[in-house]
């Protein structure tokens, strides 16, 4: 009897999502075919490697890719910046037996921009458990409604004072480092953090674009980058000197004064971006909380997430610099903040670390 695979409710209209599956493994490129289409998906294609996987892409569009790492040629990570490329915006999901939550090739994955990532059984466990997932894997991957709730109260007023004096204010270097990315930003990121002394006394916010399972990884892994703690933000976590705090991967982080200091707030509001958590809170917050003394840097991403938020901190005098072309994987993001002229300077990530480590605003 065949497995029974939930439809996609809300998602299929005239057209059903449009999936690419890439696998050397014909069993496989069958079972999950079949899953996808007793989903309510249509297979636009099914292709057994990287390179043509993007001669396909070359030629049809599509909603999604299903992708293997593991395949003869050109292994699935070695090509997933590239079919991100000619993907031109569909997401990439990694169904491979080598993505294993928190294994290397998992968060490397991540970290070039996939999506999300699921654990592919073994060819004699291809079962309903599977079909399900996959299908609801896609189908949050792919849903075209974000769920908009209410704002926690407890925000920061407009135009409230800056934690700072107008006189520190005007002086030269920042209190707080805010960081935003996405596709290829953790290489990026991993670049930067390793300019900065193990005593760098700042505070560092990250809001970096993962499904929130993995964030708990992510932490560590950045704990390991800056040699310095790093924990997933809470409601109302305090922000200290010398602590790292990456956003969840299901709420957007703001910062609030506390009046002895600065916290966190999680809200989950629908963001401009579409993304979530998206960078635009964090920087939105941060011009009214520290102002003129944060520092803003936006590195490799697709899309333009962040730029309406720098656009407000830098109106109240904070700083904005973000990663060069030359060394991003996407230049969306970064791109966005040199469009809207609010970069005071285009780096690669090595001389981003050492400008926050010196801790001076850019000329």
């Amino acid at each position: 009897m065949p497995p029974i695979v939930p439809t996609l409710v809300g998602l299929i209209a005239d057209d059903p999502p449009r999936v690419l599956i890439v696998d050397d493994s014909a069993v496989a490129r069958a079972v999950i075919a079949r899953a996808l289409e007793g989903g309510g998906f249509t297979v636009a294609g099914a292709v057994s490697n990287a390179d043509a996987a993007l001669a396909f892409l070359r030629d049809t569009q599509v909603d999604a890719v299903v992708l293997d790492i593991e395949m003869p040629g050109v292994s699935g990570l070695v090509a997933l910046p590239d079919l991100i490329v000619a993907g031109q915006g569909a997401k990439v999901l990694i169904v491979s037996s080598a993505a294993a939550e928190g294994a290397s090739a998992t968060i490397e994955a991540l970290a070039l921009g996939a999506a999300d990532t699921l654990l592919k059984p073994g060819v004699g466990d291809f079962a309903g458990r599977f079909s399900v997932a996959i299908v609801d894997k896609l189908r949050r991957l792919l849903a075209l409604e974000t769920p908009i709730e209410a704002p926690l109260p407890l925000m920061p007023r407009r135009g409230a004072p800056d934690l700072v004096s107008a006189a520190l204010a005007t002086a030269q270097g920042f209190d707080i480092v805010a960081i935003g990315a996405s596709t290829g930003g953790i290489h990026a990121l991993a670049t930067l953090l390793r300019e900065l002394p193990a005593s760098f006394p700042l505070p560092i916010l990250i809001t970096q674009h993962l499904p929130g399972s993995f964030m708990p990884f992510f932490a560590a892994q950045v704990a390991v980058m800056a040699d310095r703690p790093c924990d997933v933000a809470h409601d109302s976590m305090r922000i200290r000197p010398g602590r790292t705090i990456v956003a969840p991967g299901d709420a957007h982080m703001r910062v609030v004064s506390t009046g002895d200091g600065a916290a966190i707030r999680l809200t989950s509001e629908a963001s401009k971006s579409g993304c979530m958590p998206s960078v635009d809170p964090m920087f939105d917050s941060l011009a009214d909380v520290y102002g003129a003394r944060a520092l803003g840097i936006v590195l490799s991403g697709m899309g333009r997430d962040g730029s309406e938020g720098a656009r407000r901190l830098a109106d109240r005098g904070g700083v904005i610099v973000a990663q060069d072309r030359a060394s991003s994987v996407v230049w969306g993001m970064p791109g966005a903040i040199a469009a809207a002229g609010l970069a005071t300077a285009l780096l690669p990530p090595a001389e981003l670390g050492r400008l926050v480590a010196a801790r001076r605003r850019p000329a």
